[in-house]
């Protein structure tokens, strides 16, 4: 009876001890906003700000852009200890309570030959992005040419920024030729503009003066290493970029394509298969590493449930990090639930980086020129269109105007004989 008892003792105890912790652990992640850093070498933070919220009796959490709320459900908590893992580009936080004062530990990018690390620390009840220490005596609002420089590099690339700007808060993006840095927010402080932002794979910082219709003197920190590059910038209403169009094409008479690769479950599936014979076929170079790719996934998921009966069929070529089949079956398996993705998403084998890619995959384009690119074929299997790049919802009217033009497009294709 004595050992009985002290068995119960003992059981309770541990009973106890399991939901102190437990509620302890609760309480690492205070509700409401909070400001995050990650702390460069070179001091250059990349601030941003999530919102953390009680979700069916589990914390959740949305990393705030601009308008974007990028939903964060995947968080365990033991203790004191925090593990986030971020929705897309395998990343994660690792985090340790500081008390009252937050949080403090290592942002994790999982790489396929290694990790990346950079400290990152978070604070509770900061809703500010950067803090403002002189009111606005400049306006960054308006269309500019840009030119990045790297640092050594001979030439520079050229970018649209588009921002507007309400009192100091200001949001935007830059548009190139291959896609756009997505949703940026921040404030003019002064006369200094200040951006960023922050996907799990976009950590970006961008500083630079306001002189008129003039950026000078910018800087922007690009991701978690030491990356930099200088930037100008020029008012011009009237910027433009190469015609999407016109970057990749097909090759003169090679107007059809021929591909064959496995889906997710190895079954190869090959785009002569009767499944796509007279059909409208659209087909998306991505990868589950790439921002641009997970607007136009979010975008394609939802469009293809709407429109699949009408005689259309996607296909998402995928280009992994890795040639390895299995590691690039989990990082897509991830991506492509988080989109409920409906339409068949084939592993290609080869990674963005190869400098073959094209030939090695689509030996009828003049070659890949960024993710994603989307080919518009007609109900004959013939090349219609070739799109490099995508303006997802972080461009406001430029997204806007892309969805009218691909459903333009489409129901051209759908109605032809």
């Amino acid at each position: 009876m004595k050992r009985n008892r002290l068995s119960l003792s003992l059981l309770l105890t541990v009973v106890i001890s399991f939901f102190f912790l437990e509620a302890t652990a609760q309480s690492a992640l205070k509700n409401g906003f909070w400001q995050a850093r990650l702390h460069r070498s070179d001091n250059a933070d990349i601030v941003f700000n999530f919102e953390v919220k009680d979700s069916a009796s589990r914390k959740v959490l949305y990393v705030l852009n601009a308008g974007e709320r990028l939903l964060v459900d995947d968080i365990t908590q033991r203790g004191d200890s925090v593990l986030i893992n971020m929705p897309f580009f395998d990343a994660s936080f690792r985090g340790v309570r500081q008390g009252n004062k937050g949080l403090a530990g290592v942002f994790v990018r999982h790489m396929p030959d290694r990790e990346i690390t950079i400290p990152f620390t978070a604070v509770p009840g900061v809703k500010e992005r950067f803090r403002q220490h002189q009111p606005a005596s400049a306006n960054a609002s308006g269309r500019w040419s840009t030119w990045f420089t790297a640092p050594g590099a001979k030439d520079s690339s050229y970018a649209i920024g588009e921002f507007k700007q309400t009192g100091n808060k200001v949001y935007g993006t830059f548009l190139t030729t291959t896609g756009d840095y997505r949703f940026l927010e921040g404030i003019v402080d002064g006369d200094t503009l200040k951006l960023s932002t922050f996907d799990g794979s976009h950590a970006y910082y961008f500083t630079a003066r306001i002189k008129g219709d003039r950026l000078e003197s910018g800087v922007f920190y690009a991701g978690i290493g030491t990356g930099k590059s200088s930037w100008t910038a020029v008012k011009d209403e009237k910027a433009a970029l190469q015609d999407e169009r016109t970057l990749s094409t097909v090759k003169a008479g090679q107007e059809t394509l021929d591909f064959a690769f496995p889906d997710l479950s190895g079954q190869r599936v090959s785009i002569k298969d009767d499944r796509f014979k007279n059909k409208v076929v659209i087909i998306t170079l991505m990868g589950s590493w790439c921002p641009n790719c997970m607007d136009e996934t979010g975008y394609l998921s939802d469009w293809y449930k709407q429109n699949k009966q009408r005689g259309v069929e996607v296909i998402g070529l995928a280009y992994e990090r890795t040639n390895d089949f299995e590691v690039s079956k989990t990082a897509l398996n991830r991506f492509l639930r988080r989109f409920d993705v409906t339409y068949p998403v084939l592993v290609t084998g080869v990674t963005p980086s190869d400098p073959q890619k094209g030939e090695k995959t689509l030996p009828q384009l003049t070659g890949i020129k960024g993710f994603p690119t989307t080919i518009f074929l007609d109900k004959q299997g013939k090349v219609v269109e070739v799109h490099t790049g995508f303006n997802g919802p972080g461009t406001g009217a430029h997204y806007e105007a892309f969805k009218k033009e691909f459903n333009q497009l489409v129901d051209r294709l759908v109605a032809a004989q």
